[in-house]
């Protein structure tokens, strides 16, 4: 199967202009840490920061609640403190599942660009 898409690869790369050409192999697969720093680029660069200093923010408040929660006799403020760390850990999640999510959705588009430029150059190829 490798071999296959290697063909239809290098077919494609044939069609392409030698800028279409580098855009194309700028859509290849990335890593995690590729994806990880592909967040931070583009228009909602700065919606990731600030999920990130949250992020960092619910932790700490975590921790807090955390080192609150084993020094405690009470019930009851155990109870509020062990409620108020896994609301911490809640927002924490949530934060990490959009991160991920926005991720899957820029792999995604990388796909659908390939795709498209695929389409192209073989139509092209097909018209000739």
């Amino acid at each position: 199967m490798k071999t296959n898409m290697e063909d239809i690869d290098q077919l494609i790369k044939e069609t392409l202009t030698q800028e279409e050409a580098k855009f194309y192999d700028e859509l290849d697969e990335q890593n995690v840490l590729g994806m990880i720093t592909g967040l931070f680029k583009g228009k909602n660069a700065w919606l990731i920061i600030i999920m990130n200093i949250m992020t960092f923010i619910f932790f700490t408040l975590f921790v807090y609640c955390a080192i609150q929660f084993f020094d405690m006799e009470a019930t009851n403020d155990l109870i509020k403190w062990g409620i108020g760390g896994l609301l911490c850990l809640t927002a924490v999640s949530m934060l990490k599942i959009f991160g991920w999510m926005q991720m899957d959705k820029n792999a995604i588009l990388r796909e659908m660009k390939r795709l498209e430029l695929q389409v192209s150059s073989l139509s092209v190829k097909m018209s000739e």
